[in-house]
């Protein structure tokens, strides 16, 4: 069962049931504040203290312009699980590229936080996002520690995930819970995302959060991979965050056994899970792409390999051409090929052949003998979309997802500052 409906002005590509049941997390307390950061009457802040031992997995943005915030966590993740831990986002301000400012905001609300919560300042993990270029107003957070820290609850992960919105228009959020032969593993996660989204080692902001006895070698190795085929493998409008960050939190308090060995049947339990869930909220992202009307899988076969495929995949995914064509149902499958051409991927025009859903659209270098432009139009009109490309040149392959751009795209960013 799940709880709330898609309403009014929430994107229509939505989960239908509203946000799911998650699992509740041993170790994890959450708690969220009206700080005014930015907004005025919304809750804009989000705590989660995490229990002692918890081990720190996390993938970041490889932007040259990333924030500060990102800078301190990349240098956290990977340190000894030593006591207490715990992650603090604010909603519309990113802290990024802020110079001094924004090393002294970070530091003055993880010191601050650290303190009031008994832990080591190098265990407190802070994420922004929100407008560029702005300083970020930290006073206004660290005022609301206190309040935030009595406000903890196991059972806040739905307000956790409205507090971290921006763009958004509905929170999202995904679980699973697994039997291992020696008792239940359970994970949650939550996820932001909805414009400039073209993932580089992570995506938005991410929080997942699991039970599971892991070592944090072992579940950095899982994350890492994992992110690949998941959070590295959508886009909405081609744009790289400067704030992208994803972290999962194992408390370590569940009764199954701990997992060390990577081949081990309950890891292998674990990383089925843990990509369901990854996908899951990938997916919702892209479901709630500024704007977005389509939810659109870009499937390549037959490439030379699987890096000349997920160029073909991108190249389609994020050109303005196709999604403008998706967005007006317009079957226009010279796009398509337009973005195969321009990938920079090993390609030959009379091996190529496009599919629209089943429909055969075009092989060996010309329209398909069968093909009815009013079937694939029919087709168009569908909320959710394949296009499959096969190259016929070898066995590579890469699946990507992304959405339509339409005018309210533009409306959107036109106006975000305002």
């Amino acid at each position: 069962m799940a709880s709330g409906v898609v309403s009014a002005g929430v994107s229509p590509l939505a989960p239908r049931d509203g946000f799911p049941d998650l699992p509740r997390i041993a170790g994890v307390e959450l708690a969220v504040v009206e700080a005014g950061v930015r907004y005025s009457g919304r809750k804009d802040v989000m705590l989660a203290r995490l229990a002692p031992g918890t081990a720190i997995a996390g993938v970041y943005t490889r932007s040259a312009t990333r924030s500060s915030a990102v800078e301190d966590c990349v240098a956290k993740t990977g340190l000894p699980p030593k006591g207490g831990a715990a992650i603090i986002v604010n909603s519309g301000n990113a802290n990024a590229f802020t110079g001094r400012h924004g090393i002294e905001a970070v530091r003055e609300i993880t010191e601050v936080l650290a303190a009031r919560l008994g832990i080591r300042e190098s265990r407190v993990f802070t994420a922004s996002t929100g407008v560029i270029g702005e300083v970020l107003p930290h006073e206004r957070i660290t005022a609301k520690i206190d309040e935030l820290i009595a406000a903890l609850s196991p059972d806040a992960m739905r307000e956790a995930a409205q507090a971290i919105m921006t763009t958004d228009t509905f929170p999202k959020g995904a679980g699973a819970v697994f039997e291992t032969g020696s008792g239940p593993i359970h994970i949650a996660g939550i996820a932001k995302g909805s414009g400039m989204i073209a993932p580089d080692m992570a995506t938005m902001l991410v929080y997942i959060f699991t039970d599971a006895k892991i070592p944090q070698p072992l579940l950095q190795e899982m994350l890492a991979d994992l992110t690949g085929p998941t959070f590295n493998s959508i886009t909405v409008d081609g744009d790289t965050s400067t704030s992208d960050t994803l972290i999962l939190a194992a408390t370590g308090q569940a009764s199954a056994d701990e997992i060390t060995d990577a081949g081990s049947p309950a890891a292998g339990q674990f990383r089925a899970a843990l990509h369901g869930v990854m996908l899951d909220l990938a997916h919702q992202v892209v479901r709630d792409g500024e704007g977005a009307t389509k939810f659109v899988e870009i499937r390549v076969t037959g490439a030379q390999d699987d890096g000349d495929a997920r160029k073909v995949a991108m190249a389609t995914a994020n050109s303005p051409l196709v999604k403008t064509a998706l967005a007006g149902e317009d079957p226009n499958w010279g796009r398509v090929v337009m973005a195969v051409g321009k990938s920079g991927a090993r390609a030959d025009r009379d091996r190529l052949s496009i599919r629209f859903g089943d429909i055969l659209v075009a092989e060996n270098g010309w329209v398909a003998p069968d093909y009815r432009e009013e079937e694939a139009a029919r087709y168009m009109k569908n909320q959710e979309l394949l296009i499959a490309i096969d190259l016929g040149l070898g066995k590579g392959k890469s699946t990507v997802w992304t959405c339509d751009l339409t005018h309210r795209y533009i409306e959107i960013n036109a106006d975000y500052r305002s």
